[in-house]
């Protein structure tokens, strides 16, 4: 690799592994790259690791063979010093006792940000995601779909450089969630963070991301990883044949994990 792509490398895993104490050992020989401002989601069967691997690049969770790293440091060194991250899971966390505007704040509260100086960010980062009318609302007087848009501006109020994503949307009506799959890609490219989505939904993986990875079952390793064509994200690219050959591989993918 030269040195231009290691700079240009924001996650790097080599032969990454981590066995559990009890000795349940969740992944095994892990190596990826994921170059700065790519998208890329993460699929395979049910206790693979997926949602391990990504507590492990947000430094939540610590390898026991190999090593991962952001930006060329572990990443609980990276984090908020080097990397800015943001993890949205699959429920939206919204404290119901706060308004969707407290909520968003959150993060600027616990980075020490000022009042005046979080104002306007709250204030753009529910712009973002449709939800300005709703700022004094609370959780409980939100649909789904809308409280996981709150979860996502609460994410990007800190402008982040990553974005770790674990089935947010899983929960949602497919009509909710092909809407928030095309706000979402529609975010990405106008702010050109890193994402990196676990996700068990086939055609939600391919129409998001410019790579898709598949894993095997436990001790997941990376058995695939998917180039998906460089196509406009409209929703009429859904019914296309090259979105369903894109689907198809994935599946492949897949069904050879099962075999």
């Amino acid at each position: 690799m030269h040195t231009g792509e290691r700079m240009d490398t924001l996650i790097d895993a080599r032969a990454a592994g981590l066995t559990f104490p009890g000795g349940v050992q969740a992944l095994d020989g892990i190596d990826l790259a994921v170059p700065r401002g790519q998208f890329v989601s993460v699929v395979g069967p049910s206790g693979c690791g997926k949602s391990t691997l990504l507590r492990l690049v947000a430094g939540l969770l610590h390898t026991t063979a190999g090593h991962v790293q952001l930006a060329g440091e572990r990443p609980e060194a990276a984090r908020g010093r080097s990397v800015r991250l943001s993890f949205v899971f699959q429920d939206a966390t919204l404290l119901p006792w706060r308004t969707v505007a407290n909520n968003v704040a959150l993060p600027l509260e616990l980075l020490g940000r000022k009042t005046t100086e979080q104002a306007p960010l709250v204030a753009s980062g529910l712009q973002l995601v449709g939800l300005a009318e709703f700022a004094g609302r609370f959780p409980a007087q939100l649909s789904g779909g809308m409280r996981m848009r709150a979860s996502l501006a609460r994410a990007l109020v800190t402008e982040p450089d990553l974005l770790l994503f674990d089935e947010p949307f899983a929960a949602l009506d497919d009509i909710t969630r092909q809407s928030l799959n095309d706000e979402l890609h529609a975010l990405w490219a106008q702010r050109g963070w890193t994402g990196v989505f676990v996700t068990h939904n086939i055609a939600e993986a391919v129409f998001l991301s410019q790579r898709v990875l598949v894993m095997s079952a436990r001790p997941g390793r990376i058995v695939a990883d998917i180039a998906v064509p460089a196509a406009p994200r409209e929703r009429r690219w859904r019914a296309s044949a090259e979105f369903a050959a894109a689907c198809g591989l994935v599946s492949d993918g897949l069904w050879r994990t099962a075999a």
